[in-house]
């Protein structure tokens, strides 16, 4: 179980679109609005993690055009909340972000981002503990899933919302929600080597 642990908070706490993204939307928009994102973050986590526990993830994902059409969405989106913590609270040729994406944008991110298919099928079916009982292991995974899950989302909002509340110079601020911005399309870059096989 605690071989469990251990691979469960690293494999989350590794920079990815969830942890970027809240980190992203806390330093561009604040605690409140950051919160409201991770909140759907976690229902989106939650809801892939029920697609591969009943193994509808593994029956969705067998189709390769399925799998193409989820990553081309994941990608889309991804450069989506990149451009709007990017652009948060600036004025810039056509874009304006003073809203901040919500539960909706959280749980739509989690859905259609493969490294939470692969994390938690990685999780659910790896790291066997219980053998004899799949009900309780399954169980207990979940638990320590989300009570490992929910801390580093929030610590990565923190850090995020930190950088908000040093009330930094505008031009500072634009270059940290730049930076963000151009992890978060770092993560694109991986994601697509990773599907041509780079």
């Amino acid at each position: 179980m605690l071989t469990f642990a251990a691979a469960v908070f690293l494999l989350i706490v590794t920079p990815g679109p969830g942890v970027l993204s809240t980190a992203g939307v806390g330093a561009a928009y604040g605690f409140r609005p950051g919160l409201s994102y991770v909140t759907g973050l976690f229902i989106g986590t939650n809801l892939v993690l029920a697609a591969v526990i009943t193994g509808l993830a593994a029956v969705v994902l067998s189709v390769p055009a399925i799998r193409w059409v989820l990553m081309a969405a994941s990608v889309a989106y991804l450069l989506y909340l990149a451009a709007r913590i990017a652009f948060a609270g600036a004025r810039i040729a056509f874009i304006e972000a003073k809203s901040s994406p919500g539960i909706g944008a959280g749980v739509l991110l989690q859905t259609i981002n493969p490294k939470a298919y692969a994390v938690n099928t990685a999780l659910i079916t790896g790291f066997g503990y219980a053998p004899g009982n799949l009900v309780f292991e399954t169980v207990t995974k979940v638990i320590i899933m989300n009570a490992i899950w929910i801390p580093i989302h929030l610590a990565w909002l923190w850090a995020g919302v930190t950088l908000h509340r040093l009330n930094l110079a505008e031009r500072t601020q634009r270059a940290i929600n730049m930076a963000m911005a151009a992890a978060m399309l770092g993560v694109v870059a991986l994601a697509l080597l990773s599907a041509f096989g780079g």
